[in-house]
C-alpha cells in the first residue's frame, strides 16, 4: 500500500523538506494514486483567457475542484461551457507547484447526460463528412437581393415571428413563403424534408421566385434539437436546388443540419436579417447609381456639342461657298465669252479681203479650226448647263447639311449666347463671370437680362 506519511521510529525526528520537493511529492503521489480521473459536476466561476484556456471550478453538493483546460483541448469542444452548465470531463490530477493548490487538468468535456446522444452525434457527424456534404467547396452564397424566400419551421414556434418581424422590417418587398412542420419530436425529420421539398419543387418549376432558404427553429437541449442532425433531412438539404441557410437553436448549438446548409445563422432572428439586406441601403445604392449615370451623360452630351461647335466651326460658311461657286462660273463664262469672240472673228477674217490673199496653205489649217470652234461652240452650252445643275444640287447638299449649324438652330435646341450686357463682349468660359455682373443671354425667340450670383468652377476629374 502506497502512503505518502510513514510512521518514522520511535523517538526518531520527522524527515524536514523542502516546500517543493514536499509539493512535488505530494503531486506524484496523486497522480500515481487517481490518474486518469472522469468527474461529474456544474461549472462555476467560467473564465476564457486571452490565450484560449479555460479556467473554471467543478462543484457539487458536497465539494469543488479548480480546473485548467488548455487551448488545444479546448479547440476541440463543441460548445462553449457556461455557468450552470452540468459536465461530465476526463483529465488528470495535479498540483499547481508555485502555489500548492490541488487541480484538474481537464482535456475533454461533454455535457452530461448526453453522452450518449453526443456520442451518436459525433460519430454521425464524422461519417456524413467523410461522404463530403459538409465539404466548403460545394457551399453557395447568399443571394445579395432575392426575389422571395422559402421559410420551414413549426406556425406554433416563436421563430416564425421572429422571422417575419425581422424580414418584415429590413425588406418587406421580398415575399416569404412558409411551409410548415414539426421542428421536435419523431414526427419532425420527415416533416422537415416533406416541407423542404415543397420548396424544391416550386423553386425548380418556376411557380414561386425562391432564391433563398430559411430553416429554423429557437434554443433548446440537444434531445429538443435531434431532429436537426437526422441523416435523411442532411441528404435532403446537401439536394436544395437553391441556397440553404439555417438558424437554429442559440448561438452556441450546433446541429449536423448546420454543417450541411450553405450559411449557418446564430439564432433564427440572425438569419432572417442575413438574408436580406436593408431596403433603406438599396435605395439609397440607386439612388448614387442614378446620380452617376446622370453625372455621365451630362459630361458626354457637353463633350459632343463641344465636338459639334469645332466642326461646325471648321465648315466654310454656305454664302462663302456659294461666292466661290459664283466666281468660278464667272471665270467660265469669261472663257466662253473668250472663245464667242475668237468664232466671231475667224468669220469676219474669212469675209474679209483678206482672205482671198492667202494661200490654199493658210486656208486648210483655218478651215479645221473652223470646225472645232463650230464643234466647240455646239458643246460649250450643254456643258455649262451641265456643270451649273451639279454646282446647284452640290450647292443644296451643304445647305442641308449646314442648316442644323445655324445659330438659330443651335439656340432653338436649347443653347445660349451670353454676352457681357456693358461691352457686349461674348462670355464664353467660366472665368469670364464674375457676380453682380449683368449679362444678356440671346435665347431662341428673344433674349433675357441676367445676373451672376455666384460662379462654380468645374469639377476636377478626381471629383467625378
Amino acid at each position: 500500500m502506497n502512503s505518502l506519511f510513514l510512521s518514522s521510529p520511535a523517538g526518531a525526528a520527522p524527515r524536514v523538506w523542502a516546500v517543493g520537493a514536499l509539493v512535488r511529492a505530494v503531486a506524484d503521489a496523486l497522480e500515481a494514486r487517481f490518474n486518469p480521473v472522469a468527474v461529474y459536476g456544474e461549472v462555476a466561476a467560467v473564465t476564457r483567457a486571452g490565450s484560449g484556456h479555460y479556467y473554471f471550478t467543478l462543484k457539487d453538493d458536497a465539494g469543488q475542484i479548480r480546473c485548467a483546460m488548455f487551448r488545444s483541448a479546448a479547440a476541440l469542444l463543441e460548445f462553449q461551457p457556461r455557468e450552470g452548465d452540468q459536465v461530465e470531463v476526463r483529465g488528470r490530477i495535479a498540483v499547481y507547484e508555485p502555489r500548492g493548490d490541488l487541480q484538474l487538468v481537464v482535456q475533454s468535456m461533454r455535457r452530461a447526460g448526453q453522452g450518449e446522444l453526443f456520442e451518436r452525434f459525433m460519430r454521425l457527424k464524422a461519417r456524413l463528412a467523410a461522404q463530403g456534404l459538409f465539404a466548403p467547396e460545394r457551399k453557395r452564397a447568399v443571394p445579395a437581393m432575392p426575389r422571395g424566400i422559402g421559410l420551414v419551421t413549426s406556425p406554433q414556434a416563436a421563430a416564425l415571428h421572429d422571422v417575419l418581424t425581422a424580414l418584415a422590417r429590413r425588406a418587406p418587398h421580398v415575399p416569404v413563403w412558409l411551409a410548415p412542420a414539426a421542428v421536435q419530436g419523431a414526427e419532425a425529420p420527415e416533416q422537415l424534408i416533406a416541407a423542404l421539398q415543397k420548396l424544391y419543387d416550386a423553386a425548380r418549376g418556376g411557380r414561386l421566385p425562391i432564391d433563398l432558404i430559411l430553416l429554423v427553429r429557437g434554443g433548446g437541449s440537444m434531445e429538443d434539437l435531434w431532429a436537426f442532425n437526422d441523416e435523411a433531412l442532411v441528404h435532403a438539404i446537401v439536394q436544395s436546388p437553391v441556397p440553404v441557410m439555417t438558424g437554429v437553436g442559440h448561438e452556441t448549438d450546433f446541429t449536423l443540419a448546420d454543417f450541411a446548409a450553405d450559411v449557418r445563422a446564430p439564432t433564427p432572428t440572425a438569419a432572417a436579417e442575413l438574408a436580406a439586406a436593408p431596403r433603406e441601403g438599396e435605395i439609397e445604392r440607386l439612388r448614387a447609381r442614378q446620380a452617376h449615370i446622370e453625372r455621365a451623360l451630362t459630361r458626354r452630351l457637353e463633350r459632343e456639342a463641344q465636338r459639334l461647335d469645332t466642326l461646325a466651326a471648321r465648315l466654310p460658311h454656305p454664302a462663302a461657298r456659294a461666292a466661290g461657286e459664283h466666281q468660278r462660273l464667272a471665270v467660265l463664262a469669261a472663257r466662253l465669252t473668250h472663245a464667242l469672240r475668237l468664232r466671231a472673228l475667224a468669220e469676219h477674217a474669212a469675209a474679209g479681203q483678206r482672205a482671198l490673199r492667202w494661200s490654199r496653205a493658210l486656208r486648210m489649217p483655218l478651215a479645221g479650226h473652223q470646225a472645232r470652234l463650230d464643234r466647240l461652240a455646239e458643246r460649250l452650252p450643254a456643258a455649262v448647263g451641265a456643270l451649273l445643275s451639279g454646282r446647284r444640287e452640290r450647292l443644296q447638299r451643304l445647305d442641308l447639311r449646314l442648316s442644323p449649324l445655324a445659330p438659330e438652330r443651335v439656340l432653338a435646341r436649347g443653347y445660349a449666347w451670353l454676352e457681357d450686357a456693358g461691352s457686349g463682349l461674348p462670355v464664353t468660359h467660366a472665368a469670364q463671370a464674375r457676380p453682380g455682373q449683368s449679362i444678356v443671354a440671346h435665347l431662341s425667340g428673344g433674349r433675357a437680362a441676367l445676373q451672376v450670383t455666384q460662379v462654380y468652377p468645374a469639377a476636377s476629374k478626381d471629383e467625378r
